[in-house]
């Protein structure tokens, strides 16, 4: 493994460790704004490649990325879209 792979994964260890959180996002809800996607600093919410019933792509939630910081949550302008769950 060479050392910029190693310094890649210590990164993104540090970033990521003392995680505590997740969301839950609602697909049929989801009118794939993108909105939830643009402010989450843990990027761990991305637009899933399939479709709902309405024709949208919803966004999906990464495990092991989140901090519960609740800014999806805000910018969700679909009601009930999002729950956030800090743990």
């Amino acid at each position: 493994m060479s050392e910029k792979a190693v310094a890649s994964g210590v990164k993104e260890k540090a970033r990521t460790a003392g995680r505590k959180g997740r969301i839950e996002i609602r697909a049929e809800r989801c009118k794939s704004c993108d909105l939830c996607v643009s402010v989450c600093p843990d990027e761990a919410i991305s637009i899933s490649g399939s479709f709902n019933r309405k024709g949208y792509h919803p966004a999906e939630f990464r495990a092991d990325r989140c901090r519960a910081c609740g800014l999806c949550y805000v910018m969700c302008p679909e009601p009930g879209c999002i729950t956030v769950y800090k743990e």
